[in-house]
């Protein structure tokens, strides 16, 4: 409570969390609002039925927005897509200027921001197309229409919303990375997913007490999976690989440096919720290309094998997670880079040469940390679909979402705690007394 109480008693980190909560606040404000020419009812009863499918999954990521089309229906994920195949074109290496513009530095950093903005643009122009004619074509029992008026307005105002929608939610999470606290684009989802926190406990409380569809002896169990889950969670999130490094002595004028020990952190689950967001981005896809020929066959095939619980459908998510774990450490990792600054500054792990020989050993404990990391997010990617064949559980109480939860609550926690401590260090560290007075050496 003192640490939370310091917050809002320094300026600067004060003005950040007010920053963040604002931009948070805004989003769920145009989550809430919903687009002219809706039949709510029908809408609602829609995505009752495909609750359990992918749509019902892409619901959950953008806060219900998408169960209420709202004009934040499409969230962040054309930015997350766009970012995506960005990130895969760098690492291919497959087009020349991207790989020249990477290697610019802050300015190069700049201009490929600046690119996948308008690629995002693109993508949500397509995926609200794609989703305002999936919404129309779905059929409902008694065909009742979800569309008041279906038409080629209707149709262009509710791609522009969508897409103005998608831009601001980008920019949105782009003020948060820069003025507020953690990342932006993980706040937005987090808000989302922790806002139906407090209807799927008022729903199990009433299928334990009013319905009686639930037994309070399986409810108990799935609180107490859930506290397990979490705590693996925690467990897994802030585990590390510690590989020692030893400095050489060396001699600069009359004064010696170096002889420390020390070591090299390696997270376990570098990637975090990175690879999740980016595997069910990139599982949206074909339902989006389906909607643009939702009358044809082959769209409705895709349509249909594409709802959750089926086993290929899980392998094929876990696949893709496994993937994306081991991809984002190729890209935000370099061995080499590494094991050469080692060398530079004299640094060494007991027992391994310097150069390319302890690059190959921290590429290989590299490699093996990943595989459990990205094995465990795998299987609490597909534990949702399990509670909810066997035990009938809420969606809310899957993996994913407490993944989600639990990795930016602590990624968030940690940027707060960097902050106490910097202004800390610079102001109450050392301290002095002349006559009776206390002053604080170095302090602004």
């Amino acid at each position: 409570m003192k640490s939370f109480a310091d917050i809002f008693k320094i300026p600067e980190l004060r003005r950040r969390v007010l920053v963040t909560l604002g931009v948070v606040a805004i989003y769920r404000v145009g989550a809430a609002i919903p687009i002219p020419g809706i039949n709510a009812e029908a809408l609602q009863q829609l995505f009752q039925q495909q609750a359990n499918t992918l749509l019902g999954f892409l619901d959950i990521f953008s806060g219900g927005a998408l169960g209420r089309l709202s004009i934040f229906s499409m969230g962040i994920m054309p930015y997350i897509n766009s970012s995506i195949i960005m990130s895969l074109l760098q690492g291919a290496h497959v087009i020349p200027y991207l790989d020249r513009l990477a290697k610019e530095g802050e300015q190069g950093r700049k201009k490929l921001n600046q690119l996948t903005r308008y690629f995002t643009l693109i993508l949500a122009v397509i995926q609200s197309f794609g989703l305002t004619t999936l919404i129309m074509r779905i059929p409902l029992p008694g065909d009742i229409p979800v569309v008041k008026e279906p038409g080629g307005f209707f149709i262009f105002v509710t791609v522009l919303t969508l897409t103005t929608g998608t831009i601001f939610v980008m920019w949105l999470g782009e003020q948060i990375t820069e003025m507020g606290i953690g990342n932006g684009i993980s706040i937005i989802i987090f808000s989302g997913i922790v806002d139906a926190l407090p209807r799927a406990v008022k729903n199990l409380t009433m299928d334990v007490f009013q319905l009686q569809q639930r037994s309070l002896l399986g409810a108990g169990f799935l609180l107490i999976l859930v506290l397990i889950v979490t705590g693996l969670v925690v467990w897994v999130e802030t585990a590390q690989r510690k590989i020692p490094v030893q400095y050489a002595k060396r001699v600069v004028g009359r004064k010696m440096y170096g002889g420390a020990s020390t070591f090299l952190p390696l997270k376990v689950d570098q990637s975090g919720v990175i690879a999740v967001i980016f595997a069910v981005s990139l599982l949206s896809v074909p339902v989006t290309i389906a909607s643009f020929a939702q009358n044809a066959g082959w769209a409705a095939k895709i349509t249909e094998w594409w709802n959750q619980g089926t086993w290929w459908y899980e392998a094929l998510y876990a696949g893709l997670i496994i993937f994306f774990c081991y991809f984002y450490n190729s890209v935000q990792f370099n061995p080499t880079d590494m094991a050469e600054n080692l060398k530079k500054w004299g640094g060494f792990i007991p027992g391994i040469r310097p150069g390319d020989p302890t690059a190959a050993y921290i590429q290989k404990v590299l490699e093996r940390i990943t595989l459990g990391g990205a094995l465990f997010v795998a299987a609490l990617a597909v534990l949702p679909d399990y509670l909810r064949r066997s035990f009938n559980a809420p969606f809310f109480f899957g993996g994913t979402s407490i993944l989600i939860v639990v990795g930016v609550a602590l990624d968030t926690m940690g940027q707060l705690e960097s902050h106490l401590i910097m202004r800390h260090y610079e102001g109450f560290m050392k301290q002095g007394r002349i006559k009776g007075r206390w002053f604080n050496v170095g302090a602004s």
